[in-house]
């Protein structure tokens, strides 16, 4: 055999090094991988949604030494609300809609009830959910397991494009919503659908399947923050966008009855 025909140790197929052929082999594997999730979203959406939700929670767990950190919530979720702390809250019930496994209502003290509603809520006690400071409940993609006209303040932060079914669960929240309550909540925008998040939402969207039924009292529209800090602009005097990826948050009352 002749030297040209011999790969040197370090190389792979056809002469190619090898960390070159990893490489290669990453994104090539890294393909297939979406290939099949996108197939998978395609012949069977909800377990396609919930696979990709649940694996992105336990690969944030192992990553985090199996304890999830969340002291930004408080920050978050106060700016949302147009508040400087948890006063407003005092002897309410309060939700998180779409809240995951991060005890998002930790800082919530003043709350009377504190309730965290995700469909994904019986496989987050392998997280640990029982030590938090609020209670979990399992919803399905049309309904929210809570009586009618309960909830006194309800939070929604970056979930609603992670539904299946997004006008059944705007109609479930105005039902929980009791009569003067305040609905807060963020919305990604104009953002691709994706296994774990397969709504494209649109301003027009939210408006007409959410926000018509209930009386706006506050709402901006930022550009998307960079990877890892998403609602960096939601704190910084960046203008408001009329296009790509960009975040609503609202604050809304439902009306009382006549």
């Amino acid at each position: 055999m002749c030297s040209a025909d011999v790969h040197d140790a370090r190389d792979g197929p056809d002469g190619v090094e090898r960390g070159e052929w990893s490489t290669m082999g990453r994104g090539i594997r890294k393909g297939l991988r979406y290939l099949v999730q996108r197939v998978a979203s395609w012949l069977a959406p909800r377990r396609a949604k919930y696979a990709a939700e649940l694996r992105y929670w336990q690969e944030r767990w192992a990553a985090e030494n199996r304890s999830f950190r969340n002291p930004w919530y408080e920050r978050l979720m106060l700016a949302m609300a147009g508040e400087k702390d948890a006063g407003f809250l005092a002897g309410k019930i309060v939700a998180d809609f779409g809240c995951g496994p991060r005890n998002s209502l930790w800082w919530a003290t003043s709350a009377r009830i504190r309730i965290g509603i995700d469909v994904l809520a019986d496989a987050y006690a392998r997280f640990n959910i029982a030590a938090h400071e609020m209670c979990y409940v399992c919803s399905t993609e049309k309904a929210i397991p809570l009586p009618s006209d309960y909830v006194d303040v309800l939070f929604t932060v970056n979930a609603m494009d992670h539904v299946l079914h997004f006008e059944a669960i705007c109609d479930e929240i105005v039902r929980v919503l009791a009569p003067g309550g305040c609905f807060i909540g963020s919305f990604n925008l104009d953002e691709p659908p994706t296994p774990a998040e397969p709504q494209t939402l649109s301003e027009e969207r939210v408006e007409r399947c959410l926000l018509s039924r209930l009386e706006v009292t506050a709402r901006r529209i930022a550009p998307h923050g960079p990877e890892g800090d998403g609602y960096k602009h939601f704190f910084d005097e960046t203008p408001p966008a009329a296009s790509g990826r960009r975040i609503l948050w609202v604050r809304a009352v439902k009306p009382a009855r006549a």
